[in-house]
């Protein structure tokens, strides 16, 4: 990357285009995929939006400093460039990469008006988080980047130094997977569809089993009727659950009937 503090990619002498570090850039996407993960795994389970609301701002901060300043001061990359330092580069074409994290700033703006600003709660907040965190996946897992795909197809003449090389690359058909591979997937796959309700009901089943040398608890009833006027009042549903569908995951997981 340049030593300016305005720019975007390194020029390089044996590259006609500015380039950055795929392995750098891979990692960054990896962390923020991560904490992605978690604040979405709130949201959908327990209702809890704040961990969304601070990711999201977090999230924006972090691609207008890799879009309108320079990548080497956007946090993600940093700690990933900190990561992989003893890695040896993979150097990439930084243009359409520009283009992949302006797709990712837009999708950051659109949540940070939903539910940042606006406190908007229903499917199409799932909606963009599933498409921030289908391209974040591609980018960390397989070295896929979307944003850059979609560049190619408006761009392809301008498209150099992709990740992997996919650019330039010709799959050899001895690459190829074989109708036997594709088999032991889908076995796999059948398996376990036909094992996962015994494996359910078996989990379901010792649950509720008290461990052994213990004594079962005796459920004692309400003291009085203010104990059983506090405990209906923690379990009232709240309308953010409501408003989504979210009511009986949230009395699962505060312990309510």
């Amino acid at each position: 990357m340049t030593d300016s503090l305005f720019g975007f990619g390194r020029r390089m002498p044996d590259y006609a285009v500015p380039v950055l570090n795929e392995r750098a850039v891979r990692a960054g996407a990896g962390i923020l995929f991560f904490l992605a993960m978690v604040s979405f795994m709130n949201a959908w389970l327990l209702g809890n939006f704040a961990p969304t609301r601070v990711f999201v701002v977090a999230f924006l901060i972090d691609f207008s400093l890799r879009l309108f300043v320079n990548p080497r001061f956007a946090p993600s990359l940093v700690l990933g460039q900190w990561m992989v330092r003893k890695q040896q580069p993979e150097w990439t074409g930084a243009p359409q990469k520009r283009f992949a994290w302006a797709i990712g700033f837009v999708l950051a703006l659109t949540m940070l008006y939903l539910i940042v600003l606006k406190g908007v709660i229903g499917p199409i907040n799932m909606l963009v988080c599933g498409a921030c965190l289908l391209l974040l996946f591609f980018e960390s897992a397989f070295g896929i980047c979307i944003g850059c795909w979609i560049y190619n197809q408006f761009k392809p003449e301008q498209a150099q130094l992709c990740p992997g090389g996919a650019c330039e690359y010709t799959p050899d058909p001895k690459e190829r997977v074989t109708l036997g591979q594709w088999f032991a997937v889908l076995a796999l796959a059948v398996v376990m569809f036909f094992a996962a309700p015994v494996l359910v009901a078996t989990g379901q089943g010792s649950s509720h089993a008290a461990p052994v040398g213990q004594p079962v608890p005796v459920v004692q009833p309400a003291a009085d009727d203010a104990a059983a006027a506090a405990e209906a009042e923690r379990c009232k549903v709240p309308d953010f659950a409501k408003a989504m569908g979210h009511e009986e995951k949230w009395k699962l997981h505060n312990n309510c009937k």
